[in-house]
């Protein structure tokens, strides 16, 4: 396939509109109206409780703490899509970890080796492709669309699905995005607090590539 084309995997969602800048924009803030749905009742729920009954300062600080924990969790479900799958034999690892590199320049392949992560600007924003799935981070850096994709073969090396999807994603990137499931939309910092530290790297560097290029435009 070459870039342009249309993934043949759209097929499979013909009830999902492809996604592109508005749709992503209207998803950020389905997810930001989701959590505060979420989280406001149990603030408002401890005050008043405080308001009607000092005594009961210790449940109104158990519903602000739910509050608190409900866009954690949310948050923790959408930076797990990059976590790194079981790993196989060393060779077959590093021979597909050779042919990733091939895909991409010196500063990705730096990157990856450090973190497990690929680096790609595309229209849509910066993306860090993983295993099983893919953080967009939006133009200004702000926020992170969290979305989990697989590759059909669970038995090859944790690279070569890297770079299916990597490659998918160059192919068409709206139809990459149209076919993964949305497993999170907020902000960069929730996400990487999240993530495990050794990726937090490559989430910084994606950011701040988004803001400089929001900047230019």
């Amino acid at each position: 396939m070459a870039v342009g084309d249309v993934l043949p995997e759209t097929a499979g969602v013909y009830w999902r509109p492809r996604v592109d800048e508005r749709r992503l924009h209207l998803a950020a803030r389905r997810w930001t109206a989701t959590t505060v749905a979420h989280t406001v009742p149990f603030c408002i729920a401890g005050g008043a409780l405080f308001a009607l009954e000092p005594l009961t300062f210790p449940v109104g600080l158990m519903g602000i703490a739910h509050a608190w924990a409900i866009p954690e969790l949310y948050a923790k479900r959408g930076a797990n899509v990059v976590l790194p799958k079981r790993r196989g034999e060393a060779g077959p690892e590093a021979t597909a970890a050779g042919l990733l590199g091939d895909l991409v320049g010196h500063e990705a392949r730096s990157l990856h080796a450090g973190t497990g992560l690929i680096l790609e600007r595309g229209e849509l924003g910066v993306w860090l492709v993983g295993e099983a799935g893919a953080l967009l981070v939006a133009p200004g850096g702000r926020r992170v669309h969290c979305f989990c994709v697989r590759v059909e073969d669970p038995g090859l090396p944790g690279a070569d699905r890297i770079a299916h999807l990597l490659l998918a994603l160059r192919v068409d990137e709206q139809g990459f995005a149209t076919v993964a499931n949305s497993a999170f939309s907020g902000a960069r910092w929730r996400v990487r607090r999240r993530l495990h530290p050794s990726m937090r790297p490559a989430l910084d560097a994606a950011g701040d590539l988004a803001r400089r290029s929001s900047r230019r435009s």
